[in-house]
């Protein structure tokens, strides 16, 4: 029976020609294989999640058309809901999109959407929010916050360069103990990641499946201007994961509280947008979440460096 499918859609993830055209392609293929598609557009920050929240009974599948932003806000929206998710990537960084491997042809991918079977994927949790892909503490939040959000819907991944610079030049130390089996880390900086991948493409846990049960925490445990750089051009070519000053721990919950000097009150990323503050907690959710996705996301096997604890 063709389904019945709500299209939450950003108009302001991506490019806005680009991406009205794309997503006009796709459901006319949803629509050609006999579904009946609704679309609501969102207004603001918020309107995505209330939508999916608020989505008629009689929906079978909910889409995010959008960015990282609106994958998370619909994904938080279904699963209150307990609905099936669905993605349309119109964003810059599109980072669950590439971890499941979405198909890129509009054809492709309305086929997916319209007889795709919803598989289990265990989102994080980072105090009352979910996420599907990555967290942030420390250096990645800092630049989060300094980014132009207008400058960013213009010019794409470009606007993230003068953040990045203004951070390095402005850097001072943190300091951040993380709780992770029981046993306490103190770090630079940090990353959680659901996958393999963060920001798009850059690969920094290889063999990673977003759809496990599993955090992975990867720690910066230099600090210092030459040490993001360090990082930032190891992540670049993908190997981030060789460095001997980073260190990579899969769990399932994950204590973050400030050491000096930093202050109570640090903000987090979740997603690619600013959506907590430490002290938190960050673990697996309860339950999955239940998303159209391709058959068969696997990826090569990845074994954990040995680490001891750093405090």
């Amino acid at each position: 029976m063709p389904r019945r499918i709500l299209v939450i859609f950003n108009p302001a993830a991506g490019w806005a020609r680009r991406r009205a055209q794309r997503l006009r392609r796709i459901i006319a293929e949803l629509e050609r294989r006999g579904c009946m598609v609704a679309v609501r557009t969102t207004q603001g920050p918020g309107d995505a999640l209330q939508l999916a929240r608020d989505a008629d009974a009689d929906f079978d599948v909910i889409v995010a058309a959008g960015g990282d932003g609106t994958v998370n806000e619909v994904a938080n929206g279904v699963f209150a809901a307990s609905r099936p998710l669905a993605v349309v990537p119109l964003g810059i960084g599109n980072v669950l999109a590439n971890e499941i491997g979405l198909p890129r042809k509009p054809r492709d991918l309305a086929r997916l959407i319209a007889e795709g079977a919803p598989q289990p994927l265990w989102p994080g949790r980072a105090g009352d929010r979910l996420f599907v892909a990555m967290a942030g503490i420390g250096f990645d939040a800092a630049v989060l916050s300094a980014l132009d959000q207008r400058l960013k819907h213009r010019i794409g991944k470009l606007a993230f360069a003068w953040p990045i610079l203004s951070c390095v030049c402005r850097y001072r130390r943190r300091e951040f103990v993380f709780g992770i089996d029981g046993a306490a880390y103190r770090a630079a900086s940090a990353i959680i990641v659901k996958g393999r991948l963060y920001a798009g493409r850059f690969v920094v846990v290889p063999g990673a499946r977003v759809v496990d049960p599993l955090l992975h925490v990867v720690l910066f445990r230099r600090a210092g201007r030459l040490a993001i750089l360090r990082y930032l051009a190891a992540m670049t070519l993908g190997i981030l994961h060789r460095l001997p000053d980073v260190t990579i721990l899969s769990a399932r919950r994950v204590s973050i509280a400030t050491g000096a000097p930093e202050p109570v009150g640090s903000v987090v990323e979740i997603d690619g947008e600013i959506g907590g503050a430490l002290p938190l907690v960050i673990e697996i959710a309860g339950r999955p979440l239940l998303l159209v996705q391709p058959l068969g996301c696997t990826a090569p096997e990845f074994r954990n460096r040995a680490a001891t604890p750093l405090v």
